[in-house]
């Protein structure tokens, strides 16, 4: 008897020359790679508003508490090591405003269909005591993101870095630490980590295993000018040049990736310049409570929110124009949007229901109006007469809201968000000062007096958009909110 074996032909792999990004890589390769097209639907290429929900919450050391969480459309989380979610926590309960925090993501993008932030219980503080308390498997939020330029390259040849965290500033360059350690090539990770007080240093137990298994990977441990206890077998004292060269001789020639609060920031900054670092290879996030980095977060998170609402807008006229397509024509997927179009393709004909659940949020479904299953929202697929929404309040003007399908009475001189939140529309809002643009939402008719600081750009309120935070009703409204 005769054995006939067919070989398959593996295309061939270039070697990974340093550290390259998985979807950087997939990028690269032929097309007719098996993997290629699902791989490259990972890439992260924009902010997106979503709905993420709590798997599972895990104490840290330090007074730490890491939140893992999915996204609730099914749809992976693809960012880039070291950024950062933009998250509206209910502190003050579902019917009152949220209160929104920016926390980085200590998890690795490799790992994209869970994520996890960490976070630093602080007292006195506003969200992170009630996150600590209140977050529970189950727990559902809103979400914004990824955001924040303060990551790893997607390729670098060298791949040589020095990563220096102060206190809680060790959260995205644990990110970037998980995300080398998965990742093959070539690298030389130096870690210097700062904490006020042995057994203070979270993820120390994770970090010594990854030292000690990843010969390119290397830890060490500084208390600051504590007193050094009788167990204590790390460094003392602050962070000075001293230290680096000793922990690094060769700073000059990495990259240095630097996170803690701000007066640890500065003095990192000065001193890396006396060891010969260029500026140019110096990155730094500053956790601090500042005007300054406030407002530097603010303006962020405003370019993203503006930029999800406009790739929303893109997947949804890609999704329509797929569906109008013959099925014979769709292309391989090469990217998220191709992702959500076969979703929508093979999304069986139940009146929609399950095209709900497998498609992304449309803009501002996560903060303001219903979701895409409530029965208002797919209302809003057809006709809607606002002459037969409810009507409530009292004004000379009205305002009528198609999502939530009510009508709000409103005087010219009272703030649309006002009236808005006041009779039950949900709109988010992070600021009060039209910065922020987070409650952008489109005007289908009518005149407003919108007097904003910068929060919504000039093609935007050609398209109908505006910010209720800042503006006043000239005439009747209607609104998609």
């Amino acid at each position: 008897m005769t054995v006939s074996t067919t070989l398959t032909t593996i295309p061939e792999v270039r070697r990974v020359r340093g550290l390259e990004m998985p979807w950087n890589r997939v990028a690269q390769a032929t097309a007719d790679l098996p993997f290629a097209a699902a791989a490259r639907a990972l890439d992260p290429w924009y902010p997106q508003e979503f709905l993420a929900e709590c798997v599972q919450t895990i104490p840290e050391a330090g007074g730490m508490l890491t939140v893992v969480m999915r996204r609730m459309d099914g749809a992976p989380l693809a960012f880039r090591s070291g950024q950062y979610l933009n998250i509206a926590f209910p502190v003050f309960g579902q019917d009152a405003d949220p209160v929104n925090r920016s926390y980085s993501l200590s998890s690795a993008p490799t790992e994209p269909w869970t994520f996890a932030i960490t976070v630093k219980r602080e007292e006195g503080g506003t969200v992170s005591p009630w996150i600590h308390e209140n977050i529970r498997p189950g727990s559902v939020l809103e979400v914004l993101g990824p955001v924040g330029a303060f990551h790893l390259p997607d390729y670098d040849r060298r791949a040589r870095y020095l990563f220096l965290a102060a206190g809680s500033g060790i959260t995205p360059l644990m990110s970037m630490i998980r995300t080398i350690h998965s990742l093959p090539g070539r690298a030389d990770v130096v870690m210097l980590y700062h904490g006020a007080a042995p057994g203070t240093f979270a993820f120390s137990h994770e970090l010594e295993h990854l030292a000690a298994v990843d010969s390119r990977i290397t830890v060490y441990y500084s208390l600051g000018d504590r007193s050094v206890p009788g167990t204590w077998e790390g460094m003392v004292g602050r962070l000075t040049s001293e230290m680096v060269d000793t922990v690094v001789p060769d700073a000059n020639g990495r990259k240095v990736f630097a996170c803690g609060p701000e007066g640890y920031i500065d003095v990192a900054a000065e001193l890396l310049e006396k060891v010969g670092v260029d500026e140019t290879s110096i990155f730094v996030e500053s956790f601090s409570g500042t005007r300054e980095t406030a407002l530097e977060y603010r303006e962020e998170v405003a370019l993203a929110g503006g930029i999800a609402e406009e790739m929303a807008a893109a997947q949804d006229a890609a999704r329509e124009a797929a569906l109008e397509a013959p099925a014979d024509v769709v292309d391989p997927p090469t990217g998220a949007l191709d992702l959500y179009r076969i979703a929508e393709l093979n999304t069986p004909d139940d009146g929609g229901a399950a095209a709900a659940t497998l498609s992304p949020a449309p803009s501002g479904a996560a903060a303001s109006g219903p979701t895409p299953s409530s029965p208002a929202a797919s209302n809003t697929t057809g006709p809607v007469d606002p002459s037969t929404f409810e009507v409530v309040g009292e004004g000379s003007l009205t305002m009528s809201f198609l999502r939530t399908r009510l009508n709000v009475r409103i005087d010219p001189e009272a703030n649309v968000l006002d009236a808005a939140r006041e009779a039950g529309v949900r709109i988010g809002a992070n600021c009060r000062e039209g910065m922020c643009g987070s409650c952008k939402v489109v005007k289908i008719s009518g005149e407003v007096d919108m007097n904003h600081q910068g929060g919504i750009r000039a093609r935007e309120i050609d398209a109908g958009k505006f910010l209720p935070c800042c503006s006043t009703a000239q005439t009747d409204l209607i609104v998609d909110a």
